[in-house]
């Protein structure tokens, strides 16, 4: 299993920053590696929601199903996803108020198939990528938000 944490500070206050990440149809706007949204069970998400999404990483799209199994709007969310052969995911999300509007906490935990030597397989393939993708989502998220409405 491997694990990615990111944390941004966003100057908007939850509810506003709750109402992008949790539209699947925003998706697009700032997860780097989301490349389309198959389907989903509409909006808002509440517990028991599914979406299904195809994200691209190091060349190659895959696809996975997502269902929300935890959500305290405005400050909590867990997604629990499967992939190809087997994998898994946890994201959570968390957001909490702050003096400059809100931190936004991201988690994923990846699983993939083939037990540990699924684990090192893909620490070698991937390296780095997921965190640096995380935190690039995670400001382009920021970025989305603090800019002024035209």
């Amino acid at each position: 299993m491997s694990i990615v944490r990111s944390s941004v500070a966003i100057a908007a206050p939850p509810q506003t920053i709750w109402d992008v990440v949790m539209d699947p149809r925003r998706l697009h706007e700032w997860v780097t590696i989301h490349r389309e949204l198959r389907e989903h069970s509409g909006n808002p998400p509440r517990e028991g929601s599914s979406m299904e999404q195809v994200l691209h990483l190091r060349g190659a799209d895959i696809r996975v199903s997502w269902l929300l199994v935890d959500c305290r709007e405005p400050r909590y969310a867990r997604w629990e996803g499967r992939g190809p052969a087997r994998s898994s995911a946890r994201i959570e999300y968390r957001l909490t108020a702050i003096a400059e509007g809100t931190r936004f906490d991201y988690q994923n935990e990846f699983c993939p198939p083939l037990g540990a030597v699924g684990a090192l397989a893909s620490r070698t393939v991937m390296g780095q990528t997921p965190q640096r993708e995380a935190d690039r989502s995670l400001n382009a998220l920021r970025e989305l938000i603090e800019r002024p409405a035209a």
